[in-house]
């Protein structure tokens, strides 16, 4: 049985880069998962009392005390053991998406004010994306046994994603505006002396 969460998880992989505060772990963990400053405390605690990590307080001239967390051995073994177990089947909850799924109920201004306002947000998580980036790139001993490698080859993940559903948006917009469908026949080989002809249709 899991003694904590994926939360937990990922507060262990980014304590085992470095250590550091709840408020650093909320922006490191951006990369993976987005999360409150309200979960992560009460997780937090949980974990130190279960030994996985300890803390140290850190005063600070002008500004409020904080704690300082670091992962322990027991904490790292827990977290090597799950990295070797297979990863659950991803959870997605986008409600844009769900809107997208009734777009046809509303009028064209505003399917376009959906969609648009989709890809001005990809557009500023790209602009973010490729920040960081090169924030990591700028480190020319950057290589797969680098601390920075995840962090890096997830970035990149979330940059191509964000283009993707850019492109597919801007596809989507042209539908719209267009108000009717061309759906192509297509053309699969299969063998010699065969074609196999499929025709895509959506539905769900």
């Amino acid at each position: 049985m899991n003694t904590i969460n994926t939360l937990g998880y990922a507060i262990l992989s980014a304590l085992g880069r470095k250590p550091c505060s709840g408020y650093e772990l909320v922006h490191y963990l951006e990369v993976v998962r987005p999360v409150q400053h309200s979960q992560i405390y009460p997780m937090l605690t949980k974990m130190e009392q279960k030994e996985l990590l300890v803390h140290e307080h850190v005063e600070q001239t002008g500004k409020p005390n904080k704690k300082i967390f670091s992962i322990t051995e027991k904490g790292k073994g827990i977290l090597e053991k799950w990295l070797a177990e297979s990863p659950s089947d991803p959870i997605n909850r986008d409600e844009f998406l769900i809107k997208v799924y009734s777009i046809w109920m509303v009028e064209e201004e505003n399917s376009m004010k959906l969609v648009q306002g989709r890809i001005s947000n990809l557009e500023k998580t790209m602009t973010n994306l490729s920040k960081n980036i090169a924030e990591i790139e700028q480190n020319k001993e950057l290589d797969t046994m680098s601390k920075n490698f995840g962090r890096y080859i997830l970035f990149n993940r979330k940059f191509r994603l964000a283009k993707e559903e850019k492109t597919w948006c801007q596809w989507v917009l042209g539908l719209i505006k267009n108000k009717n469908l061309n759906i192509p026949l297509l053309y699969v080989g299969m063998g010699k002396f065969s074609n196999l002809i499929e025709v895509v249709v959506l539905g769900i």
